[in-house]
């Protein structure tokens, strides 16, 4: 058989050989010219109106896969994937849904807007697209995700409510709370109804941002709905009112949940302790541990019980507790064990500290950066850079990565011995490894320098930082002057300040407030008034922030303080509301 005539013709044609079934007569076209995109789309759409749909248009579609060089387009998979879903074939049809769903181009709104509207099925179209949230919610692409919600909410399309339970969860994890409540008015707008596993992903939100009003309210709109709340409500709320310090207010859940017959689970009771813990009421805590009932104290109880005792200089209770612990046959966690590590190596019981690092490994604990990091600092504070170095190689061994605060920790314990280039040293190494420095980082070389009265060598740091690699911006000249003024090396921070406009960056409010208040203090009010002056045809404003940096509880400063303050807010330096603010600190 041979087709020929017009295009609706070829389209009929191949539609009657696919329902009788005459594939021989098929194969004698079977060549990739003749099945365009557009004809093999309307082939499918003619296919589905015949009986059942799916014994024609799918077997038709698996053929086409078996012409060379054929794929098959994204708009003919996506026909395919409707006609599934219309006639109930949910897992062939998502099974091939998220087969195509990683192609670069399809979340893209231009893509899924032409999609949409190649098919006016409200319900089909509701149930693809959330498939398609869904998958790219679980996949981790959340940036996907809400490119094809926004564009259900732009075409009218209602969303699933699992759809936007697995979006709302997807958000959280990443930190993106401002996001989850978009995403929930947007839903509610068209008109899904939320469950609490909605609420419950939105008491999360709050709980994360610690907005305590926020969640109140929900909890009054739950009431408000005769909604009841579940575990995981009560457990959100605990755990937000504990971090928050209202310990009054977790208890009340308590009594709240107790009085609608919810038992409290081991997660309640842990936020509970951790809650007393957190501000040192080990009392409370002891006596909130003791009336656990129906649940179970785990590692996170223990380790919470050991870690308060520890912060409030109970080493003893803290291993008492340790060993109730182990009676239950629970044994310590690296977590557990940090707590104790670091109490002992605040008293300075390195050897001990020592000690619990073999019971570890004795155990099988495998130590972490926490582990390593505290020793290391232990071993700087002492002066025992040797000892330092030593355990960094260590962390390496274990196949740990120094982090910030190991770079930080050896920057300061070098400063503190006077080994100036070794600082400098493990500070280079720390920009290789792609971390920023601080603003203390610098200080403690500046103090060195200062100690040994080598302001030379303070003002040699930015062309040897440039040489080593180091973008020289604002910001380290802001640390190295901000200093020298600290110091009164006022002479040094001048040259600085040239030195950095001579480079072409421009100084900032800090940068510029450091110095004014430099001269003043030094005693040169002229100097500092023409700082001041140059801020004012700067434009540059000085905040609350800024002036708490230079805020003093010296006496006889203050009144130093107070003069320069005042010329500052003659000069209009601070918004109304800031000058309200510092005049009231200044009182």
């Amino acid at each position: 058989m041979v087709f020929i005539g017009s295009h609706r013709q070829f389209i009929d044609s191949v539609c009657t050989v696919v329902i009788k079934g005459n594939w021989g007569n098929l194969l004698k076209v079977k060549n990739a010219s003749a099945f365009t995109s557009s004809t093999i789309h309307q082939v499918l759409l003619q296919l589905s109106l015949y009986d059942s749909g799916i014994f024609h248009s799918f077997p038709f579609f698996k053929w086409l896969d078996s012409i060379p060089h054929y794929s098959h387009s994204l708009q003919c998979s996506w026909a395919m994937i409707h006609i599934l879903t219309e006639h109930k074939h949910f897992k062939t049809a998502q099974n091939m849904l998220e087969k195509i769903a990683n192609r670069d181009f399809l979340p893209s709104p231009s893509v899924l807007s032409t999609l949409v509207r190649t098919h006016d099925n409200p319900e089909v179209n509701s149930q693809v697209l959330s498939w398609l949230v869904i998958h790219y919610a679980k996949s981790k692409m959340t940036h996907d995700a809400i490119q094809v919600f926004e564009q259900m909410m732009l075409h009218e399309v209602k969303p699933h409510l699992h759809a936007c339970t697995v979006l709302l969860n997807s958000l959280l994890k990443d930190g993106v709370t401002h996001m989850v409540w978009k995403i929930y008015r947007r839903m509610v707008k068209v008109g899904v109804v939320p469950n609490m596993y909605i609420y419950n992903c939105l008491f999360h939100a709050c709980s994360k941002a610690r907005d305590v009003e926020r969640a109140e309210q929900l909890l009054n709109e739950l009431d408000l709905k005769g909604m009841l709340p579940d575990i995981f409500t009560y457990n959100t709320l605990i755990s937000l009112y504990c971090k928050k310090g209202m310990h009054y207010e977790a208890l009340s859940i308590q009594s709240r949940m107790e009085r609608e017959g919810i038992n409290l689970d081991i997660v309640s009771y842990n936020s509970l302790i951790y809650g007393f813990c957190k501000e040192g009421r080990m009392r409370e805590a002891m006596r909130m541990f003791s009336e656990i009932k129906n649940a179970t104290p785990n590692q996170v109880t223990y380790t919470t019980l050991i870690d308060g005792y520890c912060k409030t200089n109970e080493l003893e209770e803290a291993l008492k507790i340790q060993g109730l612990m182990e009676s239950k046959g629970l044994y310590p966690g690296v977590v557990t064990y940090n707590s104790i590590l670091r109490k002992l190596c605040q008293d300075g019981r390195i050897k001990d500290a020592n000690k619990l690092l073999s019971e570890m490994s004795e155990r099988k604990v495998q130590a972490d950066n926490i582990t390593c990091n505290t020793l290391i600092n232990a071993y700087c504070k002492i002066g025992d850079m040797k000892s330092a170095l030593k355990f960094k190689n260590k962390m390496l061994e274990y196949g740990l990565k120094p982090d910030p605060f190991t770079y930080k920790a050896l920057i300061h314990g070098f400063c503190k011995t006077n080994e100036l280039e070794s600082a400098k040293e493990v500070l280079f190494s720390m920009l290789d490894a792609g971390f920023t420095l601080s603003y203390c980082t610098y200080t403690w070389i500046v103090d060195c320098y200062c100690k040994k009265d080598n302001m030379d060598a303070v003002l040699a740091l930015p062309n040897e930082f440039m040489s080593r690699g180091l973008c020289l911006d604002v910001s380290v000249y802001r640390a190295l002057i901000r200093r020298s003024c600290k110091l009164e090396r006022v002479e040094c921070a001048e040259k600085l300040f040239n030195q950095m406009e001579g480079k072409g960056i421009s100084a900032d409010s800090v940068i510029y407030t450091s110095l004014a208040y430099a001269y003043w203090k030094a005693g040169n009010a002229s100097a500092a008034l023409g700082v001041l002056e140059e801020m004012t045809r700067r434009r540059l404003m000085i905040t609350v922030k800024l002036y708490r940096c230079f805020s003093t509880s010296d006496a006889s400063e203050n009144k130093v303080s107070l003069l320069f303050w005042n010329h500052v807010v003659d000069r209009g330096l601070m918004s109304r509301n800031s000058m309200n603010k510092i005049q009231q600190m200044l009182i």
